[in-house]
């Protein structure tokens, strides 16, 4: 988030350098007076609360990364920002919101990724980009460990606000790769029932990759790529099935 800073900038022309009188009161006035037109717009009220919300989420993220959110507490959360409690109010209403935007955010920056990756989607070329997305989310994991640390563990956490949100955003998730799948010809008879059940499975067969990938014995190049590759021989025999499914046996 750009943030304004005042900045006091000391400038002296090389015109008025070689003119200017050397004794030090008159350097000193020009120079407060080059700095005072140097100066920038002290910081908006709301761009200082925007600064101030980002504070929390990043403090917060912080604090997760070795540990559950329902351990959190405010107080902590409000003295790692640099605010006093009272003010967390300003910016959300509950710790539950706070754990929720946090899981809106990273979700929304992880579809926009997938969203971006999938845009050259061509007829028949279902596997290709389903294994071309399981490569874009893996490296977008790799550098958002701490984001995905806090969704993998709270998808199954105890704060039931928190567990929704995910379970929401997966579902808008998987909903979106199910329109993906519907412009693919051979798919074109498919119910919109069977689309999302495929949908939900290439979601779920991503999800594991990921968690693997941040559980700590899975740690090397070669580990990795093992892992990698598994994810990918899954979607292959998913996508096995998907040729030989007739859509008029669905229900």
């Amino acid at each position: 988030m750009a943030v304004t800073a005042v900045h006091s900038t000391l400038v002296t022309p090389a015109d008025e350098t070689r003119d200017a009188p050397r004794t030090g009161r008159a350097r000193s006035g020009s120079s407060r007076g080059s700095s005072r037109r140097q100066a920038r717009e002290p910081e908006s009220r709301a761009e200082k609360k925007n600064r101030t919300r980002q504070a929390l989420l990043d403090t917060t993220m912080d604090l997760v990364a070795d540990r559950s959110f329902s351990g959190l507490s405010l107080r902590e959360v409000a003295r790692g920002s640099g605010i006093v409690p009272t003010a967390f109010y300003r910016h959300f209403t509950s710790m539950e919101d706070l754990g929720v935007t946090l899981v809106e955010d990273s979700m929304r920056v992880l579809r926009r990724t997938l969203r971006e990756g999938r845009r050259d989607l061509a007829a028949r070329k279902a596997l290709p980009t389903a294994t071309n997305s399981l490569e874009i989310l893996l490296d977008h994991v790799r550098d958002n460990e701490a984001q995905f640390r806090f969704l993998i563990r709270e998808q199954h956490g105890g704060v039931p606000e928190i567990r929704r949100a995910i379970d929401t955003e997966l579902r808008l998730f998987s909903k979106e790769l199910a329109i993906d799948l519907a412009r693919i010809p051979d798919m074109a008879a498919w119910t919109p029932d069977d689309l999302e059940l495929v949908a939900d499975l290439i979601v779920t067969i991503m999800l594991t990759a990921v968690a693997d990938l941040l559980d700590g014995e899975y740690r090397g190049a070669a580990v990795e790529d093992e892992v990698v590759d598994r994810a990918k021989r899954q979607l292959v025999m998913v996508f096995l099935g998907m040729t030989r499914w007739d859509p008029q046996r669905s229900g």
